[in-house]
Formats: structure tokens, C-alpha cells, sequence
């Protein structure tokens, strides 16, 4: 899991190793240590999502699909063209291509980057995702990640593909 504020990694880092010295004892020695800090932290990292979770304001279902609508043709099919993508493993291979993709996820609103980051890169389930941010139900998440994705996609191509 990621978090965006340093100051508030460093926090919950000091937490998991003040939680692991209390209960060391207990540590089973079925994995090493260094997994079961690993898991210690992940849960803090949840905690911290559900004590502190944001209520998602989340829009109108059918404006959303009207400002999406723009991007359709009638079976489906994008309206615009899409930016050439000339060897994409060349590109995720390039440091500079993760310096503007963290960036775009950076510009997201909070609560889209904080969705994006769970489920997409940390493949957190639906259901947990939902309760670790207070979103009411998963179609909202679902209609809440379509716009992180379209607003990472606009951003890459700007950033990205149309730069490069």
C-alpha cells in the first residue's frame, strides 16, 4: 500500500515497530520477520483509513455517464483517436514514464487516488476497498475508478504519449 503523505508513512511505520516490540513475544516464527512486519504495517495503513475514512462525495451516476457519453460512438467504440502507443513495453520499461504516471495519480483528487492505489495497484478487493474508505456501496467505487482511470488516461496523454 501507498500512502501520500510522507510525513504520515513515517508515522505508521514508527506504529508497526512499536506494535511488533509489544508483541514479539507472540510472533509465531511461521514466516520471517520482515513479512510478518510487512503484515503489521498493512494493517495499520487500514486502520488508519477506517479511523480517519473519507466521506466520498460521489456525483450523480447519469451526469457522469453523460460527460462520458462524449467519448462514445453509438456501438461503443471511442469517438477520439487514441494515442499511439509505438512499443509500449519500451515505455513502461523508462523511468521517466513512472515519474509522470505517479504524477498523474498524484494530481488525482484525493479520495480517486487513494481508490486507485488500493484496488489497481494493491489489488485489494471490492468489498474491502469500499469499507476502507467509506464508500457506501461498490457501484459507486466502480463509477468513482472509471474517473481516476479517464483522468490517469488524459493524463498520460498529455504528459506522455503526446510529449514524447
Amino acid at each position: 500500500m501507498r500512502l501520500r503523505n510522507p510525513a504520515l508513512a513515517e508515522d505508521l511505520v514508527q506504529e508497526t515497530f512499536l506494535a511488533a516490540l509489544k508483541a514479539h513475544d507472540s510472533f509465531a516464527g511461521k514466516s520471517t520477520e520482515k513479512t510478518w512486519l510487512i503484515g503489521i504495517l498493512k494493517h495499520k495503513i487500514i486502520d488508519h483509513f477506517r479511523k480517519n475514512g473519507r466521506q466520498q462525495e460521489v456525483e450523480n451516476i447519469e451526469d457522469e455517464a453523460d460527460r462520458q457519453d462524449a467519448f462514445f460512438d453509438e456501438q461503443g467504440h471511442w469517438n477520439t483517436e487514441i494515442a499511439a502507443w509505438n512499443r509500449p513495453g519500451e515505455a513502461l520499461e523508462k523511468e521517466e514514464f513512472w515519474e509522470v504516471f505517479t504524477r498523474c495519480i498524484s494530481d488525482l483528487p484525493p479520495h480517486l487516488a487513494d481508490l486507485y492505489i488500493l484496488r489497481e495497484v494493491n489489488g485489494m478487493e471490492s468489498g474491502e476497498v469500499c469499507k476502507v474508505l467509506n464508500i457506501s456501496t461498490t457501484n459507486n467505487m466502480w463509477v468513482m475508478l472509471s474517473r481516476a482511470r479517464m483522468k490517469i488516461r488524459r493524463c498520460l496523454e498529455a504528459r506522455w504519449f503526446n510529449a514524447t
